[in-house]
């Protein structure tokens, strides 16, 4: 078994949620002569027609902090199972999933791509619009960085990813997956479809609603809530991919919410340049009180997310005419237009 402090650190949260959790190794990657299992552990009920709340990190292994900020939540959570009725009444009526390590061997190199040298969020077949820059994904060789792998076959870790969303969320009525990533901007940023262009997606009324929802309860919350082609477009979005495929098969009768929280790691950064000369400076907050203040800072949002879809009434059951005013409103916010 290969010494990696992240899987060490999941194994014993692992063992210490005991029967409690379900816990499955959903592929194995082979790296030289070392062997990483990637691990998904759900918790709460079984029942096919609860919500599902997944949370996804590591898909670039150098931004490990998302791999430890889930990890540092489901320590939390195994400690509330302990003696927070109200938190496992929740969890009767709702279904947690982690995968918090997708990318190990990436993890383990502290690099972005994977053992194949292949950049897992540029790696499906969806193709850009207008995505004509090198960090927008290219296949022109391994060598460079944004590396999209081979055409006709997502790598082991892309479909693992997309499997577990496939098997766990789309059967679900309801159901948010969280995807932890850092490395750009200065301000926390919580991204939704589309990567792949500039146009709004089947459920940008509910996206709003959710939006606003969040924007009431917590007035000073810390996220510019966008969707990711916003800031760029690129090629290959595990997410775009997963949710047209949703739309293919179940968008009338379900409703499947995929969102990127992209911590603003560049405020780590502007606070201490000389962490730029670290291979994870750009990454990571490197000082142990900035790592601890992470850990802390988006647990308000997972309860939020969580609660959310225990109770949807406000953002998820909206009737014809709200849908059509929040389209012509989400469309005006977030695509300028009127």
């Amino acid at each position: 078994m290969p010494h990696l402090p992240e899987l060490d650190q999941l194994e014993r949260i692992i063992e210490q949620f005991g029967d409690v959790a379900h816990t499955q190794i959903i592929d194995r990657i082979r790296y030289k002569h070392l062997d990483f299992p990637i691990h998904c552990v759900t918790l709460g009920s079984t029942a096919p027609d609860v919500p599902v709340l997944a949370f996804f990190g590591g898909v670039h292994g150098l931004e490990k902090i998302g791999s430890e900020v889930i990890l540092s939540y489901m320590q939390t959570i195994s400690q509330l199972l302990s003696w927070d009725d109200e938190f496992k009444a929740r969890l009767e009526k709702s279904r947690l999933v982690f995968v918090p390590i997708v990318n190990p061997v990436g993890v383990y190199l502290g690099r972005r791509s994977n053992g194949n040298c292949v950049d897992l969020m540029r790696n499906s077949p969806i193709e850009g619009e207008g995505a004509t820059r090198l960090y927008s994904g290219q296949r022109l060789t391994p060598y460079l960085p944004w590396y999209r792998g081979n055409a006709s076959v997502m790598e082991k870790e892309a479909q693992a990813l997309c499997n577990v969303v496939k098997e766990q969320l789309f059967g679900a009525p309801l159901s948010i997956a969280l995807d932890l990533h850092s490395g750009f901007g200065i301000k926390d940023r919580l991204w939704f479809p589309y990567a792949s262009k500039r146009t709004s997606f089947a459920f940008i009324a509910e996206t709003l609603a959710l939006k606003e929802l969040f924007d009431r309860c917590y007035q000073h919350h810390v996220y510019r809530i966008e969707p990711m082609s916003q800031q760029y477009v690129i090629n290959g979005d595990l997410w775009d991919y997963l949710i047209d495929l949703f739309g293919e098969r179940f968008q009338e009768q379900r409703l499947f919410l995929p969102l990127t929280l992209e911590m603003g790691s560049w405020l780590w950064l502007r606070k201490s340049p000389l962490h730029l000369f670290s291979r994870h400076g750009m990454f990571h907050p490197m000082l142990p009180h900035r790592q601890q203040r992470v850990f802390r800072r988006h647990f308000m949002l997972f309860d939020f997310l969580h609660r959310s879809l225990l109770s949807p009434q406000p953002w998820a059951q909206l009737n014809h005419e709200q849908k059509k005013t929040n389209t012509t409103r989400a469309n005006k916010l977030w695509y300028g237009q009127e």
